[in-house]
């Protein structure tokens, strides 16, 4: 039945073809169906303007999933702003597209395989470089882009005709090309440098991919004793007592009189036994601890410092699994007890060596930030190695500038600053990865005579010497390597004359999480001024984070995830997208509740239910019979609710443009009132809710249900608007619910088969309708009014009353005026007589001048309703009483929050108003 309701109709519109409830399930996966089927979503180069075409383009790229992943509701969030951004551009006629796609995810595939391979007790090597990257190659075939399929099902409207790979043949050629532009540029290079490396990954990892997490550890202090008078010794303090056994030095400040003396003198190294010298460098704060710094060049970046400037060896003191081992330059150094022996193991025993020596001084109890894997999560080791590295600094140049001028805007505006201080404060990237899936670094080196070089297609012969066996390096690059180029790249990048880099590039807007800021923005629009010469987008967008209701980020480990697609089975897409809107203040994070989806997703299934009941009983009451063309009604034809639902429209839509745009800066930068304009999702969707909902429902539709059933002109007019006002509101709600408003849109008797929402015309606003509302307006202030008075005296709906209307002429003619109107919907009487003299209820309507009185004499129990609203005066005095008496504290004013105080005060003020509005009322009641 409900399957019927998504394909074309030309019989009449009947209640079965309508049913009470609307099925998600059963219309949402036929509409997108149809949506593709039709090539809605599909771009076309050839109507961009920059190809000759006349359409202004608008384009997306989807942060690129991982390719085996599968969708969470943070992908729920980012994917649903897009899609509102994608969907209001493409209906205000830019030629709009959004690229999908996914990411190759070195580290965390290769884990997924690795950890299967592991169930038949077989490791990567055992397999070979070249068997294991096709098991993974095979895996990603099976289970890869997963994710794509489910974003439909939340209704993401991308151009799947383009959907990009990060290690596909044609995104491999960007890779290869930049890292040979870079390479030859002398901006890639090898380095012998510590780097940060992952025991369970065995690899190298950035300095973003190693996260700090804050934790509570030990600080050492143990005594280096002179070699030359044992007696006498230095004390150094540590995190990683292990690490010890790499040490090839002690450190002071040059200008610290406490150890002038020791300067040039060797100290004993504990456990290893082993004669380092005392040196002097200004790296060492001679105000933290004891002022000395214990020197492992091969296990901490400041230290390798050091030890450059010293010429100091570098011993290498751990394998890549962190297990203790003699390793480079560290012969004799750790003891045979301890090889093997896990990183952590050995710290207990070294630590417990220390103490049986009299050389452990004390341990303290310690705060600090530790380094962790993001992948695994494993404790990061410091670690001499041979990595690629981009130098950035150059790079970043141009990425910086671009936001400080406004070319660039990152809203919210506060991670301006966490992005300038990255950017100014770069270090090299280190890209290369030891591990197999992913692009390989395309350097090969001559066995011959080691001639090096980085190629775009592979060698066969030394370019230098001739011969044939040249060897390619082994490291794979960075996942983030591949996706800095995801802008430019998925459009066809490097062939400059590719008809979709003409015509979309530069992209529009760019939404993601901030976690990514540094991993994937700044790399972007750095790479984008390398290969590009210009910003690849003018906006970055940072949505919040989902969290629970304990404040904590939604994780598959904590087990406080929400699947999208359980919410949309339950409630429909619509509802999911819907509240995740309304949630999305500009950077605000989400808060749901894992335990209780029902009042989670509350907001978003309580609104399409109201939508689809307004939009049931509108079509139902309309019919299907012609309706007049809405352009040929005449300002005299109208009546004063009809031009106060056009002024309504008019500003629902001045908000809705105001709360999405402007969609791109006037001119080459955003102007300082341009930067934090729009891209605000939650106003958005509250204005076209309010519009719908509090406007057209409450008001409109309930004001003209007699017009409807009465034949004749009048009820052509009243059907001519709500049918354009409803069609107009469709549109503004399509981009945040798009299934129900397409579902309803084809209903309309005006709907031409065929077309979809999706297509259709943005709302403009129709100045010739601005302000039309102030007669309405009145009449609405009146019914309120009436409505409030039959609420406070307990008046039952049925209950007959007369309202009598004091003020000026002019507007009680035009209240009474309504007075059909106004007795079906305040179920009240209006009159200008004098209203009878006795207890009465009285509203002012603030500045107009009017005063509704209702006598309450006959329909009020007055003895009854005088003791109740005395019972209320007494308790709200007593009440407050108490809390002016708190107030007039000064222990309570003095030593209270600031904000407990205020909050006091306004409760206060709230008290007050209401007692004196009950005294009035005693005064009016009960004499």
């Amino acid at each position: 039945m409900v399957a019927n309701f998504v394909r074309e109709m030309t019989t009449p519109i009947t209640p079965d073809e309508l049913p009470p409830q609307y099925d998600a399930a059963a219309t949402e996966k036929a509409l997108y169906a149809e949506w593709e089927a039709a090539g809605v979503f599909r771009a076309d180069p050839a109507r961009s303007d920059r190809n000759g075409g006349d359409r202004t383009p608008y384009t997306i790229v989807i942060p690129p999933p991982n390719v085996t992943g599968v969708l969470h509701m943070g992908h729920g969030l980012n994917n649903t702003a897009q899609d509102v951004l994608i969907r209001w551009r493409r209906m205000s006629g830019d030629e709009a597209l959004w690229v999908p796609g996914t990411d190759h995810a070195g580290i965390a595939t290769q884990n997924i395989v690795e950890k299967q391979i592991a169930k038949e007790n077989l490791t990567r090597d055992d397999l070979g470089r070249d068997a294991f990257v096709e098991r993974v190659k095979t895996h990603v075939e099976k289970t890869g882009g997963v994710i794509l399929e489910q974003l439909r099902a939340i209704g993401a409207s991308a151009d799947w005709t383009r959907t990009a790979y990060t290690l596909s043949p044609e995104l491999s050629v960007a890779v290869r090309e930049i890292f040979v532009r870079l390479y030859d540029d002398g901006l890639i290079y090898r380095g012998h440098r510590v780097i940060h490396w992952c025991p369970r990954c065995l690899t190298s990892l950035s300095d973003e991919e190693a996260e700090f997490n804050d934790e509570t550890g030990a600080l050492w202090h143990i005594r280096y004793p002179l070699s030359d008078d044992p007696s006498r010794s230095i004390e150094v303090a540590t995190t990683r007592p292990e690490t010890m056994l790499g040490d090839v030095a002690v450190a002071v400040h040059p200008d610290d009189e406490r150890y002038a003396d020791l300067v040039g003198k060797t100290v004993r190294l504990p456990i290893s036994n082993i004669d380092i010298p005392v040196i002097a460098d200004t790296y060492v704060d001679r105000e933290f601890g004891t002022g000395v710094v214990k020197i492992t060049p091969a296990h901490d970046p400041n230290d390798f410092e050091v030890g450059k400037r010293h010429n100091l060896t570098m011993p290498v003191i751990m394998t890549p699994e962190a297990t203790m081992a003699d390793g480079i330059d560290a012969a004799g150094r750790v003891p045979a007890d301890l090889i093997g022996t896990d990183r952590f193991d050995a710290r207990k025993k070294i630590v417990k060596q220390l103490e049986s020596e009299g050389l452990l001084v004390k341990k303290q109890v310690h705060q600090h930030a530790v380094r962790h894997c993001y992948r695994c999560d494993t404790v990061v080791e410091p670690r001499l190695s041979d990595q690629w590295f981009v130098k950035m600094a150059p790079l970043a140049a141009p990425a910086l500038q671009a936001v400080r001028e406004g070319t660039v805007r990152i809203l919210p505006e506060r991670w301006n600053a966490v992005y300038v201080n990255w950017l100014e404060n770069i270090r090299d990237w280190n890209i290369s990865r030891q591990i197999w899936w992913g692009h390989r670094v395309p350097v090969w080196r001559c066995a011959e005579c080691h001639f090096e070089k980085a190629y775009r297609v592979d060698p066969t012969t030394c370019e230098q010497c001739g011969n044939a066996t040249l060897v390619q390096d082994t490291d794979v690059l960075d996942t983030w390597f591949s996706s800095q180029l995801w802008p430019f790249s998925t459009l066809g990048w490097p062939n400059e004359k590719a008809p979709d880099l003409r015509a979309f590039y530069p992209t529009d807007a760019l939404v993601t999480a901030p976690e990514i800021l540094f991993f994937w923005v700044a790399r972007m629009i750095m790479s984008g001024y390398y290969c590009m010469g210009r910003s690849p987008f003018h906006t970055v967008y940072l949505t919040g984070t989902v969290r629970d209701m304990e404040h904590r980020k939604m994780s598959k480990s904590l087990g406080n995830g929400i699947d999208p697609l359980d919410v949309v089975a339950q409630f429909g897409a619509d509802a999911m997208r819907f509240t995740l809107l309304q949630g999305m203040g500009l950077g605000v994070d989400v808060m749901l509740d894992p335990t209780d989806l029902e009042k989670s997703f509350a907001p978003g299934r309580n609104f399409a239910t109201k939508l689809w009941n307004i939009g049931r009983f509108l079509l139902l009451q309309v019919g299907t019979d012609p309706v007049r063309d809405f352009a040929s009604l005449t300002d005299a034809e109208l009546t004063s609710v009809d031009r106060w639902i056009l002024d309504r429209l008019a500003s629902g839509i001045s908000d809705c443009d105001a709360a999405l745009g402007p969609a791109r800066p006037t001119g080459a930068t955003w102007t300082e009132q341009e930067r934090t304009a729009g891209m605000r999702l939650d106003a958005y969707a509250e204005a076209a809710r309010r519009f719908v909902w509090n406007d057209l429902a409450d008001w409109y539709v309930e004001a003209c249900k007699a017009r409807l059933l009465q034949p004749g002109a009048d009820r052509e007019v009243a059907r001519a608007v709500l049918v354009h006002v409803f069609d107009q509101a469709l549109r503004l709600l399509h981009p945040a619910i798009p299934f129900i408003t397409e579902s309803l849109w084809r209903r309309l008797p005006t709907y031409t088969a065929g077309t979809f929402i999706a297509q259709a015309q943005w709302p403009s606003r129709d100045a010739s309708h601005a302000g039309g509302g102030a007669a309405f307006d009145l009449v609405r202030e009146v019914i309120t009014g009436i409505r409030q008075l039959r609420s406070d005296y307990g008046l039952a709906p049925g209950k007959e009353v007369t309202a009598y209307v004091v003020g000026p002429d002019a507007l009680v003619q035009r209240v009474l005026a309504e007075s059909t109107l106004l007795g079906r919907m305040a179920k009240c009487a209006v009159t200008a007589d004098a209203a009878p003299a006795g207890p009465a209820a009285h509203v002012m309507l603030g500045g107009t001048g009017l005063e509704i009185v209702l006598p309450l004499a006959g329909i009020v129990d007055l003895g009854k309703e005088c003791a109740r609203i005395q019972t209320e005066v007494d308790a709200l005095d007593k009440q407050l009483t108490a809390l002016r008496g708190r107030l007039g504290n000064e222990k309570f004013t003095g030593k209270a929050p600031p904000e407990l105080v205020e909050a006091e005060r306004a409760k206060e003020r709230e008290w007050t108003a209401r007692s004196e509005q009950l005294h009035a009322k005693v005064r009016s009641l009960c004499g």
